[in-house]
């Protein structure tokens, strides 16, 4: 038997404590309604992870959700997903036809269902008429009036991007958005009514997250979805034709994971005017974040520093140059603005001795991925357990790899980032390093060996808890098709499984209240 770790008081942990976590994104919850949510399913998995002895739960971005289904496409980078509306809170018991796949998430048949449902909530006016939805309209206007109108006339144009509206819409004339307004009223209404249900919903879990003694890490993509909310109403602060098409976008150069680099399609900031305003915007963004989560990662954090910027039209990323950053300047402001922002640098990719001086200068951890540790990277020794730093946040997957068993089982070749001698000669490396003989639950040694790291935070994706295969991988990136819809089954997340990963955590001292020498167990 293995007793219970000694109590503590109940309260999220900072990123200078020695913590561990979970990786999983509301999405892939289980759940009655075709993908996960911040219902029933998002409490019953921060339950979980108290009895897993996890400290921390990182999501992925939460905004409403755009090309390819990505999160890192949203439709605005301050509004919530209202896929994420949790049902059941809503005093809906129906659940779709069999039709509607529980193992992963279709995204075309969950969000029609889901529209539908929230569309009946909506008509009974659930809560509209409360002061605090009033209050709640007021507090966010400077950005919930142009989302709501933004994704009111994106639906009313069949989808389309608002490149493609009516000049008028497009380049946002005040007689025609005032007629709009008028003319969508209900749709304008319903728009902000499903955001206040979100914020709503988000912050019932968090409190129950932080009464459990759980914080959430949450994730803010440097760029934001040329189709969005943020563009449409603010097309000065980025590279843009008069039309309002990217003259410029972002990506990075060929990396691990593509080798003629990454096309992201983002537009790009102009920084000068960004600062001209004191980085308004920004500080915003910041502000709703802080508001949100107990610490934020700056994903792409390399983008601050120097961006790659791709000519628009080309077919790659290859033809790019760097173009400079805002640097120390817009973490001074914010600071000055907001304080101090527990956040995390993911410093993953071409780092520069300027990355890391700026890192440094704000006192960030950096990241570190095991899965890099063992190729021929000049920066795979940075990767490898015993070289962790304590300020760092360890993993040994993100969301852009394979999961670790479909990553030590790929057997390499043409159509992925690895030759097959290759990956040989990186899994011998991992065995030895690991002190495998074989494969035999690969996971459980790479999980081990994060955890046992100084490193002050380890997070472990869930599919890599699982033991799961490629079959369970979030993201490949470049592609299109079959991302994003992984979903864990309610089954899988057992006593059993939570009391083996609270051991481990407590042995290498990670869980609340927990010594850093291991467990005492009955018999030995």
């Amino acid at each position: 038997m293995i007793p219970p770790p000694r109590k503590a008081s109940p309260r999220p942990p900072t990123l200078g404590e020695r913590a561990s976590g979970i990786l999983l994104h509301p999405t892939s919850l289980p759940g009655p309604h075709g993908c996960g949510d911040l219902g029933q399913g998002g409490h019953r998995f921060a339950e979980w992870l108290a009895e897993a002895g996890q400290r921390w739960w990182q999501v992925l971005p939460l905004g409403p959700l755009g090309y390819g289904n990505s999160p890192y496409s949203a439709l605005s980078a301050f509004a919530g997903n209202p896929l994420l509306i949790g049902l059941d809170e809503l005093g809906i018991d129906e659940v779709p036809s069999p039709s509607l796949p529980s193992g992963r998430v279709d995204y075309g048949l969950a969000s029609a269902w889901r529209r539908r449902k929230l569309g009946d909530a909506f008509a009974a006016r659930k809560g509209s008429d409360a002061p605090s939805f009033r209050l709640f309209c007021e507090a966010e206007r400077p950005w919930l009036e142009d989302f709501a109108l933004y994704s009111a006339l994106k639906d009313a144009h069949g989808g389309r991007s608002w490149v493609e509206w009516s000049p008028r819409l497009r380049d946002r004339d005040p007689p025609a958005l005032e007629d709009a307004r008028r003319e969508l009223a209900e749709e304008l209404e319903r728009r902000r009514w499903e955001q206040w249900i979100f914020e709503q919903q988000w912050h019932q879990l968090r409190e129950h997250c932080a009464a459990l003694g759980i914080g959430l890490i949450g994730d803010l993509p440097i760029f934001v979805s040329h189709d969005s909310a943020d563009v449409w109403a603010h097309r000065e602060l980025f590279f843009l034709d008069e039309r309002g098409m990217p003259t410029v976008v972002a990506g990075v150069p060929p990396d691990y994971f593509s080798r003629t680099g990454q096309l992201w399609g983002n537009p790009l900031y102009r920084w000068d005017r960004l600062r001209d305003t004191g980085y308004a915007w920004w500080i915003d963004r910041l502000r709703q974040m802080q508001r949100r989560f107990d610490a934020i990662r700056l994903d792409h954090f390399i983008g601050f520093v120097r961006a790659w910027e791709i000519p628009a039209g080309d077919p790659t990323a290859e033809n790019g140059r760097w173009r400079e950053g805002p640097g120390i300047g817009l973490f001074r402001t914010a600071r000055e603005a907001l304080g101090e922002l527990p956040m995390i640098a993911e410093d993953l990719g071409a780092v520069t001795p300027a990355v890391k001086a700026l890192r440094d200068e704000l006192g960030l951890p950096g990241i570190r991925l095991l899965q890099f540790a063992f190729g021929t990277d000049p920066q795979a020794p940075d990767f490898l357990p015993h070289a962790y730093p304590r300020n760092a946040v360890v993993y040994t997957g993100t969301h852009d790899n394979d999961t670790t068993v479909g990553w030590f089982e790929d057997p390499g070749g043409p159509h992925g980032t690895r030759t097959p001698d290759e990956v040989a000669r990186e899994r011998a490396r991992a065995l030895d390093y690991l002190g495998l003989e074989g494969a035999g639950e690969v996971h459980w040694a790479m999980i081990r060996a994060v955890l046992a790291s100084v490193a002050n935070v380890a997070i472990v994706p869930l599919q890599d808890v699982l033991g799961l295969g490629s079959e369970a991988r979030m993201n490949r990136p470049g592609t299109l098709d079959g991302n994003w819809e992984w979903r864990v089954r309610e089954a899988d997340l057992d006593t059993a499984l939570a009391y083996r990963l609270h051991r481990l955590v407590h042995t290498y001292g990670r869980d609340a209240g927990a010594p850093a020498a291991g467990i005492p167990v009955e018999g030995r």
